[in-house]
């Protein structure tokens, strides 16, 4: 695979980055948001209130604290409309990537999430905000496959578990400043103004996108004959043990996060006593951000090998979920929370990569297959969480829900000693197998070309 221009690569990085920043950012901001929105607005029907602003804090939900749990499964199809979008699109913009390759997806991706916002911004009616939602998992498939596919091209075999996990700081802090943000800007300027700022933010990265593409449209068309001649199917990676582990290890510790964004935010405000206000239902999940933020940058730079640490991880998070349901007061959140958050990050700084790594292995560059499986692997996180999580909920308790989640992940967590033997020995043996075939040949070529050098030399003196 011919290797890039060394600033075409940089400038394919920013868009990667700033793309994930913007796709996480709206995937969040709605967190702290909707659940008030939607519940303070029943209210204020049920009321025969005429403005919204009268709804001037959330003891009237913390009063109906019953209804707002029976109401969790509203909010969690809601919530979870836009990972069951993403994953069915998932598997149509893998095929279109190795078919037009990762910039026009990319493209149309980020055009999806600037209409999702506008929907979010305008729309009233539970309708309308599902439509958003569900709009937004189409280009969240677009955007991350995509976006995977050309950060394991451009960047070098040798260099990925350093630098793929630097790009995850785009999702780290989009999902860090998204929750916070949404409550603050929310509680003081009202629905509106955080989507239409994210919007303005989603339409320069549209505008350097379209001035970029031009640019990298020979390399795309080298890329994509590339992909076009792989034999390599999604059906194959299926059958391998090795990618299986590393998407369930992503699904699960996922799933952890997943179920706490439509529940969480419904259990403080009919559990805790007195009620927190708004912008407390975005700051609860900072933690989280900061333990993601973390994971995901500094996970490939431990020297420690990578199945240990995906261990760990895993081990990391059922501790923090089991005990997260215990706290009394919000101060009491923030330690599980982040172990949450630094687990998740850290399982996709090491397994990311380490998915790239077994193509390769394979003699491939059809990076498309195996990280259209790692996002189907999340969107089943994304999708089955908030919804399966919204109902359970109602049938045991938010406490026990937690603690089943967290005993799943410790459960998994020994299943990552397979890839000891594959991810050290088999694929590091591969590798170097593959260099020093490739440096032999070379060489021995170098040597004959000297030896034929030498002898015409030797003929034109005599």
């Amino acid at each position: 695979m011919k290797s890039p221009p060394e600033k075409s690569s940089g400038i394919i990085f920013v868009i990667v980055y700033l793309s994930f920043f913007l796709d996480n950012v709206l995937l969040t901001v709605v967190v702290p948001i909707i659940p008030d929105y939607l519940f303070s607005n029943e209210i204020k029907m049920k009321a025969n209130i005429t403005t919204y602003h009268s709804v001037t804090s959330l003891s009237p939900l913390q009063r109906k604290y019953e209804s707002i749990d029976s109401e969790n499964g509203v909010l969690g199809a809601l919530l979870a409309s836009k990972a069951f979008v993403q994953l069915l699109f998932t598997p149509f913009v893998g095929y279109a990537v190795t078919k037009v390759g990762c910039y026009l997806p990319m493209l149309l991706g980020s055009c999806n999430i600037l209409l999702a916002s506008l929907l979010f911004a305008y729309g009233k009616s539970y309708g309308l905000l599902v439509l958003a939602r569900a709009l937004h998992g189409s280009s969240s498939a677009a955007v991350s496959v995509s976006g995977m596919s050309l950060l394991a091209k451009h960047v070098p075999v040798e260099l990925r578990p350093k630098l793929m996990p630097v790009a995850f700081g785009g999702i780290a802090l989009g999902v860090l400043l998204g929750y916070p943000f949404g409550g603050a800007v929310y509680q003081h300027l009202g629905k509106q103004a955080p989507f239409i700022l994210i919007s303005l933010v989603i339409s320069m990265n549209i505008g350097l996108q379209l001035n970029l593409i031009n640019r990298f449209s020979s390399e795309e068309e080298d890329d994509t004959e590339e992909c076009i001649s792989d034999d390599l199917e999604l059906i194959n990676l299926l059958k391998d043990k090795k990618t299986m582990i590393a998407s369930g290890a992503i699904c699960i510790s996922t799933t952890t996060m997943a179920v706490l964004e439509p529940c969480v935010p419904l259990w403080l405000m009919g559990h805790f006593h007195p009620a927190p206000p708004r912008w407390i239902l975005g700051a609860v999940f900072i933690p989280d951000s900061i333990g993601y933020f973390l994971g995901s940058h500094f996970g490939g730079l431990l020297p420690i090998e990578g199945w240990r640490v995906g261990l760990t991880a895993m081990l990391i998070g059922g501790l923090s979920s089991c005990g997260l349901s215990s706290a009394t007061t919000i101060p009491q959140l923030f330690l599980p929370h982040f172990g949450i958050g630094l687990s998740v990050g850290l399982v996709d700084a090491i397994l990311v990569p380490y998915l790239a790594t077994i193509i390769d292995n394979r003699g491939s560059s059809k990076y498309g297959s195996v990280y259209t499986l790692q996002q189907l692997a999340v969107s089943l996180a994304y999708s089955f969480g908030p919804l399966l999580g919204g109902e359970a909920v109602n049938l045991i308790g938010f406490s026990w829900l937690m603690k089943i989640i967290g005993l799943l992940n410790v459960m998994f967590s020994p299943l990552l000693l397979e890839l000891e033997k594959s991810s050290n020995q088999k694929e590091g043996m591969v590798l170097l197998r593959n260099e020093s075939d490739t440096g032999s040949m070379y060489s021995s070529l170098r040597e004959e070309l000297s030896n034929i050098d030498s002898l015409e030399s030797n003929r034109t003196e005599e």
